[in-house]
């Protein structure tokens, strides 16, 4: 499966999509309206980090979902939504102020919690921080375990974006653009990347994501937002459900990375193809998830081709109501259930997070895919455009 595609309209094949899987995302009836009342997007200033100043973007919609976004490794810092009800919450976890991403959401030795960010150049973990590619051996930065993870110690994440608003008759927008230098964190070429967030009033937050390099080398993006369906700081996630389309995943040594085999999860707790409450099988005595405490583990999962979108997962909170469906055109997801939350970290509601306040679902390529030839490849060359699409559908049943 190939990184790089031709450039589509990511909301109308969204919406094809969702419809074809049989999901409705409407939620207010105002989203019936969208023509008059279409998305909008805001802007303030939130502060400086690197030397630069840092805004916080806001997207809304006519269905009572707002997403505030900073220019801050790009960062979802909120999401309100509705319940079955009408009643909104915060459904991500986040941090306060760019004083607590800065100093916390960074990858010290052991790895940060990146809460909401984009992750480059190179998304979950390469082993030893080592790779060759066209015979030339690369070493990027060790942060985790004796790994490197994503992107190292100074990845996208840490980076001031440029960002500049976009808006359409029935989407509004943030684009995002950085240059990475040929060298940084030890990866080859000049990397440009553009990051494209769209709400529209079906309440659907894609995702788009553009990349083109002068030399060859190896990408692989993602956002790492943490979803919480019953709200910021309401408590773990174990009553709420998942369902993960993927009959395989690759499972890991004692550092978090693949072996290279692609494992049926039949018969496993990483067997999620049907709704399952996070909570089900996670303290099972499993060496995969003694490993990571948990999981926090990638699913191959189950495509009809390379290039279009694709159901990846479909999370519902029974409490609220509230669905989570998530398509993407990746091969791959990394689901983490917030193992390493320790209650030391407040957040955006003044409450401390604990372990599995929230779970992960990174789309991705394959970690350590630069070292596994049977994997997916994650090189990006001259010429070629990295083009990859993840949208976040949310609604109520």
């Amino acid at each position: 499966m190939s990184i790089y595609r031709r450039s589509r309209t990511a909301l109308a094949i969204a919406a094809v999509a969702l419809a074809a899987l049989g999901f409705t995302t409407v939620t207010s009836s105002a989203t019936q309206d969208s023509a008059a009342n279409p998305p909008t997007v805001s802007k303030e200033y939130f502060g400086q980090a690197d030397g630069k100043a840092v805004y916080r973007y806001t997207l809304s919609n006519a269905a009572g979902m707002r997403v505030r976004i900073l220019s801050y490794g790009g960062i979802i810092q909120t999401l309100d939504v509705p319940d079955r009800h009408g009643r909104s919450a915060n459904v991500v976890l986040g941090f306060p102020t760019l004083a607590d991403y800065v100093a916390k959401n960074s990858p010290a030795q052991g790895g940060g919690v990146y809460f909401g960010a984009l992750i480059g150049r190179y998304a979950n973990r390469i082993a030893k921080g080592t790779f060759t590619l066209d015979g030339v051996t690369y070493h990027v930065p060790v942060n985790n375990n004796g790994n490197s993870l994503h992107g190292g110690t100074s990845g996208f994440n840490q980076k001031v974006w440029d960002a500049q608003e976009t808006s359409g008759p029935d989407s509004a927008g943030l684009l995002l653009r950085l240059v990475s230098p040929d060298g940084d964190q030890g990866y080859p070429g000049t990397l440009t990347t553009t990051v494209k967030y769209t709400l529209d009033n079906q309440n659907r937050l894609t995702i788009g994501y553009q990349a083109t390099t002068d030399k060859p080398t190896v990408l692989n993006l993602t956002n790492h937002t943490y979803w919480n369906l019953a709200g910021e700081a309401s408590g773990n996630v174990y009553d709420q459900q998942l369902m993960i389309n993927a009959d395989r995943y690759t499972p890991t040594d004692s550092t978090q990375i693949p072996t290279g085999a692609l494992a049926p999860v039949q018969g496993t707790p990483f067997d999620l193809r049907t709704p399952t409450p996070i909570g089900a099988h996670i303290a099972d005595n499993n060496p995969q998830l003694l490993i990571g405490q948990g999981y926090d583990h990638n699913w191959v999962l189950n495509r009809t081709d390379g290039t279009s979108l694709s159901l990846a997962v479909r999370a519902v909170d029974p409490a609220s109501g509230r669905v989570l469906t998530v398509l993407t055109t990746q091969p791959g997801v990394q689901f983490y259930s917030g193992n390493f939350l320790t209650g030391t970290l407040v957040g955006t509601g003044g409450k401390t997070y604990r372990q599995s306040y929230g779970f992960a679902l990174e789309t991705q390529h394959f970690p350590d895919s630069p070292n596994h030839p049977g994997f997916p490849s994650t090189v990006l060359r001259p010429g070629q455009t990295y083009d990859q699409t993840t949208v976040f559908a949310l609604s109520a049943q």
